[in-house]
């Protein structure tokens, strides 16, 4: 049986079961009408405030949930700082009038901050009746924060319509799937992707969702169900290695990053199906879809998606829920096999020139982690003096430790640049190695580039 479904413009008018949950912890469970008072308080309360643009900060799911709708039926821009770090909070200080947060964070110098907790929440009464009205999605807005290729945090706007658009496009594919399941999750609704997965589509589809994330491997094993999906991270779900419990999920899904094959089989080994992964960003939310049986298995474009490829073969897109009638120009290099089904070949953005030849990064590392000793890998470009020259962090398998210590680190070294001749230019490959336990990704499970150049740095 499905959920009962509704899109974002319709929620608050829902007419929900006074038992249907909305969130639960360990120790408690939230139903519908106490969501719809909380929500009608808070908006009550923020339409006394004179700042238009408000920004929400919460590590407890539910409070962000509350604040989201409570900001909508005020009239807010909402504006989502991308993660919790005081400093990086405050950095973004002029993009909202302001900041409403739990105690996840403590801007002590930030004025027009607003600390909520259950306490606080339960203690703001409605003050007479609220009228729920359907929401204009089209003029609500939002601003989210992704990290640049500069490293400064760029804002993304995007309007309440564009997430339902979105949302409708998930339940047509995995609703049915999904039907009278809860929602965990290991990844943060202040990013699109647990935004939308963790926190909107189930409020939307009337899934209780989880107030709190996973954060440990072991958590993940212990909590899951047969009733349970699982919102995560390829991080997260490289970490699930040393774990061999099984226990079944109804589905999972993981985005932010690749995931390698070698995650994604051991996440079907525990939970009883291999996860399915959305690529996608900021800018475009959700673009495509797969279950990856091996390292070559195709993406698949969600529904409705119109695409193309520009002269540099990267991938152009259209849909409503990425920019409505407009193209969308990504710098995601791909080769299409029909019109729906296509390869990613890397970005292009990732491509350099030494000595005037051009060097894929993505290429480079898809060669090294071809070869069984490496399980994954990160290249950058340093200057090597007055020389340009490629470094790579890498993560070696089983084969490789034992490769290792058979040949010592200099050999080692000399017997990996001697396997990627068959693929690469000379120019090509890297000339330095350093071995990590794993590659640092931020909490989007994005490169942390500075890290990766620190390890070569110390010479």
């Amino acid at each position: 049986m499905m959920d009962s479904f509704s899109c974002l413009a319709s929620l608050m008018q829902a007419p929900r079961d006074s038992s249907s949950i909305v969130a639960f912890d360990h120790h408690s469970q939230i139903a519908w009408p106490q969501f719809q008072q909380h929500v009608a308080s808070q908006a009550q309360f923020l339409r006394l405030q004179s700042g238009q643009r408000v920004a929400l900060c919460f590590g407890n799911s539910y409070l962000f949930a509350v604040h989201f709708f409570a900001s909508c039926y005020a009239g807010k821009v909402i504006v989502l700082p991308g993660n919790y770090q005081p400093e990086a909070v405050r950095e973004l200080s002029a993009h909202y009038d302001v900041l409403l947060h739990d105690n996840v964070i403590a801007p002590a110098d930030q004025i027009n901050r607003v600390l909520i907790n259950q306490d606080s929440l339960a203690q703001c009464k409605l003050s007479g009746e609220f009228a729920w009205t359907a929401l204009s999605t089209e003029s609500i807005e939002l601003t989210l924060f992704t990290s640049g290729s500069s490293g400064k945090a760029k804002a993304i706007s995007k309007s309440l319509q564009q997430l339902n658009s979105e949302i409708c496009l998930l339940e047509s594919l995995w609703g049915e799937k999904m039907a009278g399941s809860r929602i965990e999750s290991t990844v943060s609704h202040q990013h699109i992707y647990g935004l939308l997965f963790r926190l909107l589509w189930p409020l939307c589809a009337g899934r209780p969702f989880a107030i709190h994330n996973l954060e440990f491997p072991e958590q993940v094993t212990h909590r899951a169900h047969q009733d349970c999906v699982l919102i995560s991270s390829p991080a997260l779900l490289k970490r699930l290695s040393e774990e061999h419990n099984s226990a079944p999920l109804r589905c999972l899904f993981s985005s932010g990053g690749p995931l390698s094959t070698n995650a994604a089989q051991h996440s079907q080994t525990l939970f009883g199906h291999l996860p399915i992964e959305v690529f996608g960003s900021t800018e475009t939310g959700g673009i495509a879809y797969r279950q990856q049986q091996t390292a070559a298995t195709p993406w698949r474009l969600f529904p409705s998606i119109e695409a193309d490829l520009n002269r540099e073969q990267c991938l152009r897109l259209r849909a409503e829920h990425i920019d409505g009638n407009n193209w969308y120009q990504t710098a995601d290099a791909c080769h299409f096999h029909d019109t729906v089904h296509f390869d990613l070949k890397g970005r292009t953005d990732r491509i350099i020139k030494i000595e005037e030849k051009r060097v894929s990064l993505v290429e480079v590392e898809k060669r090294l982690e071809q070869l069984e000793w490496i399980e994954e890998s990160a290249v950058v470009a340093m200057m090597d003096g007055n020389r340009l020259s490629l470094c790579a962090v890498i993560v070696v398998t089983t084969l490789g430790e034992a490769q290792l210590a058979e040949l010592g680190k200099g050999k080692f070294w000399l017997a990996l640049r001697q396997a990627l001749r068959g693929w690469l230019e000379p120019i090509a490959i890297p000339r330095k190695y350093r071995i990590v336990g794993e590659i640092p990704l931020n909490s989007q499970g994005k490169r942390l580039v500075a890290e990766i150049e620190q390890h070569f740095q110390a010479e």
